[in-house]
């Protein structure tokens, strides 16, 4: 699927009524992260990004996870509706799990000490960035997602079997699949209050 830069960026919307049809190869996945990855921009070419993609089972093992990591703290009445938003999560293609690894954040911070408070600031943008890109990119090709930030405890054994390294601290999470739902309608405050042109 092909769209223009500005329809790409007008279309990208939450979506959360996703299933795991099959909509592109695993391998076309990888080429589209990939290519979002080497080419998102980094404060002082840093290179902070992790991305750790999840497919099938491990998938929909992250989402069971994520609901029993958080289950402790909710209130009785809030342990249902919960399940069932995570388990819509889980009912998507796959999830891409956003890192930034620390200890290049550390690296950064001691090679240029003069402005060391700033880099984990620009890691979180960066992060930022990177999480945009891969959600209308995949977007693009016909998913839908939707951005989410629950941290869930993950074990050793777990961080081992996906590659997590110690220092890797988790960002964000983009559930994706088959689009099943439209996204809500969004109210949009007047661009007049919100962008300046000074000549």
């Amino acid at each position: 699927m092909t769209k223009s830069f500005y329809s790409a960026v007008q279309s990208r919307r939450s979506i959360y009524g996703i299933n795991d049809e099959k909509i592109i190869s695993d391998e076309r996945i990888q080429d589209i992260i990939s290519l979002v990855v080497k080419h998102t921009p980094t404060a002082f070419n840093s290179q902070t990004g992790r991305i750790v993609v999840l497919l099938g089972d491990q998938h929909k093992k992250f989402w069971k996870l994520a609901f029993e990591s958080v289950k402790e703290g909710l209130a009785e009445e809030k342990i249902a509706s919960t399940q069932s938003r995570f388990d819509g999560f889980a009912s998507g293609y796959g999830t891409v799990l956003f890192f930034e690894d620390y200890s290049v954040v550390e690296s950064f911070q001691k090679k240029f000490a003069s402005v060391e408070d700033h880099f984990p600031v620009w890691s979180h943008q960066a992060s930022g960035m990177l999480q945009y890109v891969v959600w209308t990119a995949l977007e693009q090709e016909g998913f839908g997602a939707s951005l989410q930030h629950i941290y869930p405890t993950l074990s050793k054994e777990v961080k081992k079997s996906w590659g997590i390294q110690e220092k890797w601290e988790l960002i964000a999470q983009l559930p994706f699949g088959n689009p099943i739902s439209s996204p809500k309608e969004k109210l949009i405050e007047p661009v007049e209050h919100r962008v300046v042109i000074v000549k």
